[in-house]
């Protein structure tokens, strides 16, 4: 399935706080969180850089990580 970022299975990783490589975010209030915890974003240890929260893995689809169509 080209169309949708090579994805051919529904068992895909999310960037989220089971992953090995996430983090906290490292600087205070980086999304606007603060200290709640509600943060939209996570310190990707593998990529060094900021991801989106709860989207499909950056390091296994990068940039072309799938979208949803609606």
């Amino acid at each position: 399935m080209s169309e949708n970022a090579g994805v051919n299975s529904s068992r895909i990783r999310f960037c989220d706080l089971r992953c090995e490589f996430a983090e906290f975010p490292r600087e205070e209030a980086i999304d606007g969180s603060g200290t709640c915890r509600t943060f939209a974003a996570l310190w990707c240890k593998k990529l060094e850089k900021y991801v989106a929260k709860n989207a499909p893995c950056a390091v296994d689809f990068g940039s072309r990580r799938p979208k949803t169509t609606f």
